[in-house]
């Protein structure tokens, strides 16, 4: 949540210029100290040793020229936008075509092993169960059923109601939540907007329904469902609150320039 590069709903505050890149820095340090948390609460009870298969995998030279445009695309994205505001789209494309004319020169993308091929590998039964909760959400914003949730920033504080919000993210897709927000135009405080890019970004993850990560990760990890998730949602939801006020606390009293 604290770059643009690493969740939707971060760049979407970000494009409305809610908040900007060296701001959302200072979402590192709580969100790391709140995965630590979690870390900490999961491992109470247990015993033994972790034993980690040892893979090789076979590369090659294009496989490391890959990786390294990759990187230098993430940072450049930041770096460029800093200093001389261009927009990260503009960017993020430029990196890709880069990526794919490096991988058409150097023989990745030959007849043999074209990498457009790799699509295969993509779990289409899992793209299709989000693609459900995508066209759930959708109707429910079409009849502006979303836009009921809006009435908690004129019952609550909006540091309640974005505390809720993430929450809520965790049922609803955050996406279209936060589109939903942004089109209302709420008045808050760049301190509050940092609030709710924490809760909105990270408050998916209480439900394995909550996040793209999660159902990919129901689709691969064995034995891993709905109702087995379900069970650490108290220890998530109390990770997620530590995050939440440590994000209160630094973007309201360390953070410079906040009103």
């Amino acid at each position: 949540v604290s770059l643009i590069t690493g969740d939707v709903t971060t760049l979407m505050i970000f494009m409305q210029k809610k908040v900007t890149i060296t701001q959302l820095f200072w979402l590192l340090v709580p969100s790391f100290l709140a995965v630590m948390v979690l870390t900490g609460l999961l491992s109470i009870g247990m015993t033994g040793k972790v034993k980690i298969r040892k893979t090789t995998y076979a590369t090659n030279t294009i496989d490391y020229v890959i990786a390294g445009i990759f990187l230098t695309t993430i940072i450049s994205t930041l770096i460029l936008n800093v200093l001389y505001a261009i927009p990260p789209m503009l960017t993020f494309l430029a990196g890709m075509a880069i990526m794919f004319l490096v991988a058409n020169h150097m023989g990745e993308d030959d007849d043999q092993d074209p990498i457009m091929d790799y699509i295969r590998y993509i779990e289409f039964d899992t793209l299709l169960f989000f693609l459900g909760v995508l066209l759930l959400v959708g109707m429910l914003e079409h009849i502006e059923a979303l836009h009921s949730l809006l009435y908690l920033y004129q019952v609550f504080p909006p540091l309640i109601a974005n505390y809720v919000m993430g929450a809520t993210s965790a049922l609803i897709d955050n996406v279209p939540l936060t589109a939903a927000l942004l089109k209302a135009n709420i008045g808050m405080s760049v301190s509050e907007w940092m609030l709710l890019t924490y809760a909105v970004g990270v408050g998916g993850s209480l439900l394995i329904i909550g996040s793209a990560a999660g159902i990919v990760t129901m689709s691969k990890v064995k034995g891993l469902s709905f109702a087995r998730y379900g069970k650490y949602f108290l220890l998530l939801l109390i990770a997620y609150s530590v995050g939440y006020v440590l994000v209160y606390g630094v973007a309201t009293y360390i953070m410079p320039g906040v009103a």
